[in-house]
């Protein structure tokens, strides 16, 4: 694996590996851009089947939040932790300590928060140690009914994009994914009527979510073929590719999972297909602005506002990729792209 060679990919400014043996803590730190403002992203705790692994999901994963921030309009960069280990462990309060220090010593440049596999206490345990953390117990706290307010959103825009109105009564959303964020989802449009089916590795989280909301039950590998008008992907990335987009009976893909693309061109097929994208960082850009909200002190009521502006966002991005004759996820990177210039333009001004 050549670090620098990856990255040079994207233009990663700085990427920290952190050890501490006392408590078997192994971490990896990654910033993509600070232009518009200090590198703000969660810690994801997850059990990699090599180091490598989880390096190129740190990349990956900082990289979307600098443009999650940008096209949703924030003062932020964007940046990702990793911890490599086994997150249902209970001995959490020194692993997230030792995160903290790591954190702690890179003075501000990165600020994290919670993520998979990690919690509120366990930010919490990252707050003794460094105040460049939020998503705290009191404060803006577990990001995901934000994270899954702007989702729903978003999957209304796609509907009037695709359908020329927003109502969900009657259509069938097929949710991969039921955690905190996929959960939530499901509620919200359960409330609007309508029809889901749902699949997770974890058969409790399926029984309650059937239970709560009278949704169909799938295996996890069935997720993918069954007839529905919307696909949310809300559980682990990379889940469109070769092998499932010829699967997939839907006309949009719109959920709340970071990188749902394994390829860009994964991207360049469903336009070919003419099933609309929702590129996964704008759509899912909620659980970010619940963490700026606490750094920039918000109410819980102005997050959720921010949220809901992912509607709009979304449009427009819609109707540049119309007119434009491109693939949404190129859209979404040409309006990131484009406000990370021009902010960088007016911070070279001397005053």
């Amino acid at each position: 694996m050549e670090i620098f060679t990856l990255m040079a990919e994207h233009n990663h400014e700085q990427v920290v590996c952190c050890y501490e043996p006392s408590c078997g803590y192994k971490g990896i730190i990654a910033i993509h851009d600070t232009t518009l403002g200090p590198a703000l992203g969660g810690t994801r705790f997850w059990n990699y089947d090599s180091d490598a692994d989880a390096m190129i999901d740190a990349l990956r994963l900082s990289r979307g939040m600098t443009y999650k921030a940008a096209v949703a309009g924030l003062n932020l960069g964007g940046g990702k932790s990793v911890i490599i280990g086994d997150p249902r462990t209970t001995r959490r309060e020194m692993i997230f300590r030792a995160h903290g220090r790591f954190v702690e010593s890179l003075g501000g440049r990165y600020i994290t928060a919670e993520d998979v596999g990690t919690s509120v206490t366990d930010m919490d345990y990252v707050s003794m140690e460094t105040s460049y953390v939020s998503g705290l117990a009191g404060k803006s706290g577990d990001p995901s009914p934000v994270t899954a307010f702007g989702t729903y959103q978003g999957i209304k825009a796609a509907a009037q994009v695709k359908y020329g109105s927003d109502e969900l009564r009657g259509k069938t959303v097929s949710v991969q994914g039921l955690g905190h964020v996929g959960y939530y989802l499901c509620a919200h449009l359960a409330a609007e009527g309508a029809k889901l089916i749902v699949t997770d590795i974890d058969e409790e989280r399926v029984r309650q979510v059937v239970g709560d909301f009278d949704a169909e039950a799938v295996s996890p590998d069935a997720i993918y073929s069954v007839a529905a008008d919307i696909y949310a992907p809300s559980a682990l990335g990379a889940t469109i590719d070769d092998e499932t987009i010829p699967q997939l009976r839907v006309d949009i893909v719109a959920g709340a999972a970071n990188n749902q693309l394994r390829e860009a061109r994964h991207g360049d097929e469903l336009h070919r297909r003419g099933i609309l994208y929702a590129p996964d960082y704008v759509i899912n850009a909620g659980g970010l602005i619940n963490v700026y909200g606490e750094v920039k002190g918000w109410t819980p009521d102005q997050s959720m506002r921010k949220a809901g502006e992912i509607y709009s966002t979304l449009l427009q991005l819609f109707e540049l990729s119309r007119e434009e004759g491109i693939p949404t996820y190129q859209a979404a990177d040409r309006i990131a792209e484009q406000r990370i210039e021009a902010v960088g333009r007016v911070q070279r001004n001397w005053i």
